[in-house]
């Protein structure tokens, strides 16, 4: 079986690659042996583009999600779309990269709302240019100015925004690394990638973020939200 190499690991302002399919699947999932298309999870959407043929035809991808096994990424274009393609044929992927920097900006700023909120963090959600994390704290008492301003504080930081991998163990000999009390790093390979913004936090994360801080602009806490005796949601946008 032929894994799909993850292109926007190394590279997430990379807006289109060459690829080759590998593979169909009957429910409309196309498996390429190259993407730069995030793949759902970890609260981030898949990312939605187009596959280019060598005839000009252009297939559009409704979403991105992993295959079974989470070594192939299926790009979802529909059963009658897939049926077009076959094994070994040569496609362009073109992301819809507009709707994708608003969601890199928007994950790069929920890393730094879990440094001004220092709780547990307990679910979270990317949207197109709005988001949200859900916090386990005891008391309330949370101010949307105050965190707004704090957040806004960080962003003008402009600090570099970096990746690296560190080997399982290293991650279990470093548990506060994790602030997610739902969603767990992805076990398996023998190694956990970490976001690093520097000099301000690091954690484990596989999704796409802007390159400094900078890039992700201004954003407003728009709300905040009682979801349990211990659980407040904390809601973010970008104001542009």
């Amino acid at each position: 079986m032929t894994a799909t190499t993850l292109l926007f690991r190394d590279d997430a302002y990379a807006p289109s690659c060459q690829s080759t399919v590998v593979g169909v699947t009957p429910e409309g999932g196309v498996i390429l042996d190259r993407t730069v298309f995030y793949a759902q999870g970890g609260g981030q959407p898949g990312d939605v583009g187009a596959l280019l043929r060598g005839n000009g035809d252009r297939i559009e991808v409704t979403n991105t999600v992993y295959g079974p096994d989470r070594s192939q990424i299926l790009h979802l274009v529909g059963p009658e779309a897939a049926a077009l393609l076959s094994a070994g044929e040569p496609i362009e992927l073109q992301l819809d990269w507009e709707r994708r920097l608003k969601r890199m900006r928007v994950h790069t700023a929920l890393h730094l709302l879990s440094v001004v909120l220092p709780y547990p963090v307990t679910g979270g959600a990317i949207g197109d240019g709005d988001g949200r994390l859900d916090f386990d704290i005891p008391d309330a008492g949370l101010d949307k100015d105050e965190i707004t301003e704090k957040l806004n504080a960080l962003i003008a930081q402009d600090a570099p925004v970096t990746e690296r991998w560190i080997t399982d163990e290293e991650l279990d000999a470093n548990p506060a690394l994790v602030k997610t009390m739902s969603v767990k790093p992805p076990r398996g390979s023998g190694r956990v990638r970490l976001v690093s913004i520097k000099g301000i936090d690091l954690q484990p994360c596989g999704g796409t973020h802007v390159r400094r801080t900078g890039e992700i602009g201004t954003v407003a806490i728009t709300a905040i939200e009682k979801k349990g005796k211990q659980n407040r949601r904390v809601r973010l946008s970008l104001v542009d």
